[in-house]
């Protein structure tokens, strides 16, 4: 399986499975399926509200903790209260610690809550920290560098300014929403390549993300789509990447982190 190593060592598998589905149910069904396909990289959040299904899909599998790496997330109503939070994200996973813990998003508090993240990684509750969602000027706030960034990325929101900031800072970018929660899979331009090299839309978007050193985190409540997002043992040439390059066009599907005044307005 590919991974990416992360700055202070860590390796972190390149496709893991994103579980911000429907329900709790629809979680438990797409982990234990991606685990029997293959994937080890788990990606679940408080917000998501299926830490508990996760983590049993988890022990119903024969995967063992040790071959896993599980990702959960601190949400900005908990800012204040981060320590406590992370261990009710354990308790709900039924886990002793975790792979990495991200900052959901860079509203209110999230300065504070970084220390208290590094604290934690210190005591070796998590094995890295990062944070999702944050542009230059958040990441620039925080008292050291952050691991991780995980933030929205695909070739219609390609976030190549963003992306090259985290490369410089030696920050590991993370894909959510790759196949733009399925808008874009017929786009006739990425339909032609994947015909070409005899692939699906969805592998192309795929495999665009992980050369350019993404990990990817697709989700899907069928098991052969979660099974086809994996299978991304090909490259793509350069006269495809450059055409996926250039479909670049601000398509968002999340929150826009320039302006969470109008998402979050007064749930902040």
């Amino acid at each position: 399986m590919e991974t990416f190593t992360l700055s202070n060592g860590v390796k972190i598998p390149a496709i893991g499975i994103g579980t911000y589905l429907s329900s709790p149910e629809a979680a438990y069904q797409a982990v234990r399926w991606a685990l029997e396909i293959g994937y080890r990289h788990i990606d679940t959040a408080a917000y998501y509200q299926n830490e508990e299904a996760v983590g049993r899909a988890i022990r119903d599998s024969s995967v063992s903790r040790e071959e896993l790496f599980i990702t959960t997330k601190l949400w900005h109503t908990d800012h204040g209260r981060a320590r406590e939070a992370f261990q009710e994200n354990l308790g709900r996973l039924g886990l002793e610690y975790a792979d990495l813990y991200l900052i959901h998003w860079p509203l209110p508090g999230f300065v504070q809550a970084w220390d208290v993240l590094r604290e934690l990684e210190d005591a070796k509750l998590c094995r890295a920290v990062g944070v999702s969602n944050f542009l230059p000027e958040h990441l620039e706030q925080l008292s050291s560098v952050p691991l991780v960034n995980q933030f929205e990325c695909s070739p219609f929101l390609n976030q190549h300014e963003l992306r090259a900031y985290c490369r410089k800072k030696g920050i590991q970018t993370e894909s959510y929403s790759p196949l733009t929660r399925g808008d874009k899979l017929h786009d006739e331009r990425i339909v032609s390549i994947a015909k070409a090299i005899d692939r699906t839309p969805a592998q192309v978007m795929l495999r665009w993300n992980l050369q350019h050193g993404n990990v990817i985190l697709p989700k899907s409540t069928h098991r052969e789509r979660i099974e086809e997002n994996f299978r991304l043992d090909f490259t793509l040439s350069p006269e495809h990447m450059k055409l996926l390059d250039s479909m670049d066009e601000g398509f968002r599907k999340a929150p826009d982190p320039h302006d969470l005044a109008a998402h979050f307005g007064g749930r902040r």
